[in-house]
C-alpha cells in the first residue's frame, strides 16, 4: 500500500448513492421507457417490480464497454466516469436494495460482471459504484450466500481495503460487514480474512490515518464485528502488532508498525468530538481486546497503547460524560459509552505496573468523582422511577441490562479504587467537591452488601478526613462498618 493518508478528499459520495442514504424511504424512480418495449411489459418487468430487464441489459453492457475504453488509453491515469453512464449505473446501485432485483443480479450473474469491473477498473468513482451494487445484493441471505462463494470476489474485495479511496474503502467495509453478520456466510468469510494477512494492517493504517468520519465508523463496526466474532482472529491481530517481522528490517527508519491497540485509539481520538455512536463502537472493540490474556499483556506494558488509552478514556468519561450540570437521566443516553470506557479502564487500573501509578494520580480523583456521580444519577433516577412504577399500579419493571452492566461494572471498579485510597486522597476528594454527603451515601447503598470491606475502608478514611460525613454514613447504614 502507499504510504498517504486516507482524508476526505474526492470522497463525496452522489445523492444516488445509498451510502448516503442507508434507510431508504421509497424505490428509486424507474428506468425511462424505451421504444417498443411498452407491448412485453409484463415480460420483460423483473419480478413484481417496474423495473426493465431489457434496461438492465443494456447498462451492463454499458458498464463492460466503458472498461474496455478506459484499459485502451494510458494505463497509469486514472479514468473519470460520464455523469450520464454515472447516473444510469447509480440507478442500478438503488435498484439492487430490492429483493427482486438482487435475486435477478444474482441469476444474471452480476457478481462476476462487476468482479471484472473492478479488477480492471482505473475510475474510483466507478469501483465504488460496483462495490456499492454488491454490497446492496449482499443486504438478502439467498444472494449474499451465492456471492459469499464466489472465492474469487471474495479474496479481490478483501484486497480492496488497500485502496485509497475513501468512497471506495467505505462501501467495501460496508459489504464485508453485511456479509460477516450473516450466519450463513460468516465463518467463510472469517476463514478468508484469516488467510489474507493484509487485512490487519489495511484496517489498522486507515484507522490510523482517515479524517473520514463515516468511514471510521464502518471500519469499527467491521472490526468489533471481527473480533466479537472469532477470538482466535482477535489474538492473532493482536500478536502479530506486538511481534517485530521480516518486514520491519525493511522499514524506514522513524516508521514503526502499526498495531491494532493503538490504531483503534487513534480512531477513537478522531470521533470523540463527531459521533458518539462510532466512538461507542471503537470502546466496545477495546473492550473485547480486554477479555484475551494477550491483549491485556498488549495494553500492560510500560509507556504503551494503555497508558495512552487511560488518559484518554479518563478524559472522555470526566470531560464528557455525565456532568455535574447534567440531568439524571443523561446516564440511558450515555450509558454505552460509560460502561465499555469504565470496563476498559477497570482492567488498566488493574494491571497496570507502577510505572503507570504516576500518569494516574492527576485523573484517579477525577475519575473516582464521575463514577460516584453515575452511582448517585441513578439513584435519582431509580428512586423516580420506581416512585412512577407505583403510582402506575405496575407491579414489574423492565430490565435495562445495559444499564445494569453499567452499574455493576462502576461499583466493582469504585471498589476496587477506594480499597486503595489514603486518608488524604479522601480528604481531598471532599474538598474539590467529589464526595458530597449525596454522592457518599448513594455510593456506600451501591456498595452493599456486595463489597463491605471497601465501604469499612472509606468510612475509616473518612473518619479522620471529615468525621461528621462519616458519622452520617454510620447512621444510615446501621451495619458494622469498622475496618476488619
Amino acid at each position: 500500500m502507499e504510504d498517504h493518508s486516507v482524508d476526505d478528499d474526492n470522497s463525496s459520495i452522489r445523492s444516488s448513492s445509498p451510502a448516503n442514504s442507508p434507510v431508504m424511504d421509497r424505490n428509486p424512480s424507474p428506468p425511462p421507457d424505451r421504444e417498443g418495449e411498452q407491448g412485453g411489459e409484463e415480460v420483460d418487468a423483473i419480478g413484481e417490480t417496474v423495473y426493465s430487464k431489457h434496461w438492465l441489459f443494456s447498462t451492463f453492457t454499458r458498464l463492460i464497454q466503458i472498461v474496455s475504453e478506459q484499459n485502451m488509453g494510458d494505463s497509469d491515469a486514472q479514468m473519470q466516469l460520464p455523469e450520464e453512464d454515472e447516473d444510469e449505473l447509480c440507478k442500478i446501485w438503488d435498484m439492487a436494495m430490492d429483493k427482486d432485483v438482487a435475486g435477478f443480479l444474482q441469476e444474471f450473474k452480476a457478481a462476476d460482471i462487476l468482479l471484472g469491473v473492478i479488477t480492471k477498473s482505473r475510475c474510483p468513482r466507478l469501483t465504488e459504484i460496483c462495490v456499492g451494487i454488491l454490497g446492496n445484493i449482499a443486504c438478502f441471505p439467498d444472494t449474499c450466500l451465492t456471492l459469499s462463494q464466489n472465492n474469487d470476489l471474495g479474496v479481490v474485495l478483501l484486497l480492496l481495503l488497500g485502496d485509497t479511496d475513501p468512497p471506495t474503502l467505505l462501501e467495501t467495509s460496508r459489504l464485508l460487514l453485511t456479509c460477516v453478520s450473516q450466519s450463513d456466510v460468516s465463518s467463510l468469510w472469517l476463514e478468508r480474512v484469516r488467510q489474507q494477512t493484509s487485512v490487519c494492517s489495511s484496517l489498522c493504517f486507515i484507522m490510523c490515518s482517515s479524517t473520514n468520519m463515516d468511514l471510521l465508523v464502518k471500519v469499527g463496526e467491521l472490526v468489533d464485528k471481527l473480533f466479537d466474532l472469532d477470538e482466535e482472529l482477535m489474538k492473532t491481530w493482536v500478536t502479530a502488532g506486538s511481534q517485530p517481522s521480516d518486514e520491519d528490517e525493511e522499514e524506514e527508519e522513524g516508521e514503526r508498525r502499526l498495531d491494532v491497540a493503538s490504531s483503534l485509539l487513534e480512531a477513537a481520538k478522531q470521533l470523540r468530538s463527531q459521533s458518539p455512536e462510532g466512538l461507542e463502537v471503537y470502546l466496545h472493540a477495546l473492550q473485547l481486546l480486554t477479555t484475551i490474556h494477550h491483549g491485556i499483556q498488549t495494553l500492560a506494558v510500560a509507556g504503551g497503547t494503555g497508558q495512552a488509552l487511560w488518559t484518554f478514556l479518563c478524559e472522555v468519561v470526566c470531560e464528557d460524560l455525565c456532568q455535574p450540570d447534567d440531568p439524571p437521566f443523561v446516564l440511558q443516553e450515555q450509558k454505552g459509552l460509560l460502561v465499555h470506557a469504565l470496563a476498559v479502564l477497570s482492567v488498566l487500573y488493574a494491571c497496570q505496573d507502577q510505572e503507570a501509578e504516576h500518569s494516574k494520580a492527576d485523573t484517579l480523583l477525577p475519575l473516582v468523582g464521575s463514577m460516584l456521580r453515575v452511582l448517585q444519577y441513578h439513584r435519582e433516577v431509580s428512586s423516580g422511577h420506581g416512585q412512577k412504577e407505583k403510582e402506575d399500579g405496575q407491579e414489574e419493571e423492565k430490565v435495562d441490562e445495559q444499564l445494569q452492566a453499567l452499574i455493576q461494572t462502576t461499583v466493582e471498579f469504585l471498589s476496587d479504587i477506594i480499597t486503595d485510597l489514603t486518608k488524604d486522597a479522601v480528604s481531598e476528594l471532599v474538598t474539590r467537591g467529589y464526595l458530597t454527603e449525596m454522592m457518599c451515601l448513594s455510593a456506600v447503598g451501591s456498595l452493599l452488601p456486595q463489597f463491605i470491606p471497601a465501604v469499612q475502608h472509606l468510612v475509616f478514611m473518612l473518619s479522620e478526613a471529615d468525621p461528621q460525613l462519616a458519622d452520617r454514613v454510620r447512621k444510615e447504614f446501621p451495619v458494622s462498618l469498622s475496618p476488619s
